[in-house]
């Protein structure tokens, strides 16, 4: 299997502290898989060396096989690669449109309308197009994050706790639109907190800890893990289910 995004034994340091130490990740086109873990696990360090906001101490990145290390987060982005950020960074003073125009103008081609239209129905933000990004509530604030992020169809998408902030129902349209994406083709990496959630959506689960791989399989797997549940998830063994 030809892998779109490789992590190979990264490496961060701050002063003596390892942020994250030998961690390893394979992302597959069209997989949806979340990344996971306590407070200080290293999450948001490991999407910032994925996405070029950090230089890593030790190992490499690669896209598409290539080695992008070194290449910067702009590179990275008109390269298919893109990321949302747990505080919501929106054009506040732009429109809903005019948003999703930012990140498809420096290919000066003009924007896909249909595909903007696509995206802003399918994020539940049709009929917004006109309004301001700095006047919407937190749920839809996130989904024009992801409909921006999605909007130049890329190849990778990092999302760092995209759910957060969200109702039960837009989180499920949330996840209806990530799914979607990945039926594209769309490799989507994703840190939350919301364990339910990424269980529930994701066919791959990866647990840091430490700055270290803890765990990494099946959502069914995790919830069975030993390790994973003394780190994170509690002591409680997983439900059996009833043979009666």
């Amino acid at each position: 299997m030809r892998y779109v995004l490789e992590a190979e034994n990264v490496g961060v340091r701050f002063g003596g502290v390892r942020a994250l130490d030998g961690v390893g990740l394979r992302l597959a086109p069209g997989e949806v898989c979340g990344l996971i873990g306590p407070n200080g696990a290293g999450k948001t360090t490991f999407f910032d060396v994925l996405s070029g906001i950090r230089r890593p101490d030790a190992g490499r990145v690669l896209l598409y096989g290539a080695d992008i290390t070194r290449r910067s987060p702009v590179w990275r982005a008109r390269h298919k690669m893109r990321r949302t950020f747990q505080r919501q960074q929106l054009f506040g003073q732009l429109t809903v449109a005019d948003n999703l125009l930012v990140a498809q103008e420096w290919r000066r081609g003009g924007a896909d309308s249909e595909r903007s239209e696509g995206l802003l129905r399918d994020c539940g933000l049709d009929g917004l197009s006109g309004t301001y990004a700095g006047t919407l509530p937190v749920g839809r604030a996130r989904m024009l994050e992801l409909a921006r992020a999605a909007a130049d169809r890329p190849r990778v998408l990092l999302l760092d706790e995209p759910a957060s902030g969200m109702t039960a129902q837009e989180r499920e349209l949330l996840a209806a639109t990530v799914r979607r994406l990945a039926e594209d083709g769309c490799a989507v990496l994703l840190v939350e907190h919301n364990v339910a959630f990424v269980m529930e959506l994701c066919s791959r689960v990866v647990v840091l800890d430490l700055g270290s791989v803890l765990a990494e399989g099946t959502p069914e797997a995790i919830r069975a893990d030993t390790r994973v549940r003394e780190a994170y998830l509690g002591t409680q063994p997983p439900a059996q289910k009833s043979h009666t």
